[in-house]
Formats: C-alpha cells, sequence, structure tokens
C-alpha cells in the first residue's frame, strides 16, 4: 500500500538472492506501494531491524506509488494482497494484466496467498513477513532462472 513494509522487504530479499546468484545483470528489481502515503520516505523502522537482523540493509530503499510505465518496464508485477492486486488490476492497461499476480504464489513453505501487512501489529509480524517473503523470493528466482535457462 504505502511501501513502506512488505513490498521494499520483497525488494531486498529478492534482490539479495538474485545477487547471489549473479544474475543482476538480468533482471531489474524494484518495489512500489499503490496509495501515496510515504512517497521518498525510508521503509518504517521497524521492517528495517527486522530486516537488518538477517542481514539485508534497505536503508537505501525510498517510497514510491506504481505508475503506468511499471506495468511496461517490469515482467513480473507481483502484489502482497488482494486488495493491493485488485489496485493494479484497475490501473493497468488490459494487454498487460498476465504480468500481474500475487507475490506468495512462488511460496513453496507457506499455504497462504497473501502476505499480510504488519503494520499494525507487533515485532513477530515482521519475523513472518520475512519467512513468507524469503520462501517466495527463492520460487520466484527458481521460476525466472528455468525461463533464462
Amino acid at each position: 500500500m504505502g511501501n513502506i513494509c512488505r513490498s521494499p522487504t520483497a525488494e531486498i530479499v529478492f534482490r539479495t538472492r538474485v545477487e547471489e546468484a549473479g544474475l543482476v545483470q538480468h533482471i531489474l528489481i524494484d518495489s512500489v506501494g499503490t496509495h501515496d502515503y510515504h512517497i521518498g520516505k525510508p521503509p518504517d523502522p521497524r521492517t528495517q531491524r527486522a530486516a537488518l537482523q538477517r542481514g539485508y540493509d534497505m536503508s537505501m530503499l525510498r517510497g514510491r506509488q506504481v505508475e503506468v510505465a511499471d506495468f511496461t518496464r517490469f515482467d513480473y508485477v507481483l502484489a502482497m494482497d488482494d486488495v493491493n492486486l485488485g489496485i493494479l488490476q484497475r490501473l493497468c492497461p488490459v494487454r498487460e494484466r498476465a504480468r500481474l499476480g500475487l507475490f506468495l504464489e512462488y511460496a513453496s513453505r507457506h499455504d497462504e496467498r497473501e502476505v499480510p501487512d504488519p503494520y499494525y501489529g507487533g515485532a513477530d509480524g515482521f519475523e513472518h513477513v520475512l519467512d513468507m517473503v524469503e520462501d517466495a523470493s527463492d520460487g520466484l528466482l527458481r521460476h525466472i532462472q528455468k525461463i533464462l535457462m
């Protein structure tokens, strides 16, 4: 929604996985929000703290809002939940809708469809988001590697 919790977590985790796989030159990664609440602001301090405990530094990230150009710039535009997916579907040109999906579709160890928003919860929510995002990032990378190979 505001690009300060879930989506920057997914960006930094997936970026790390892509770097470790040596595929940075093949994969463009970014995260955006569907709302304009936090444009230009860094990720939530609790998000950053949880990520740093696992070795992910997201201090350089800044919130931005989705743009129509994103639907052609990226092969995958993945939402964290159905509400945001619905917003993306309304904004996305019809011919680009195949690019849309839910991030957790790529998870193998989590059965949930949606990554819950940890913003109004406790520290354990941020840890749970990281668990889910790491799982989905691994699956998304495996998926893309099959295409690239």
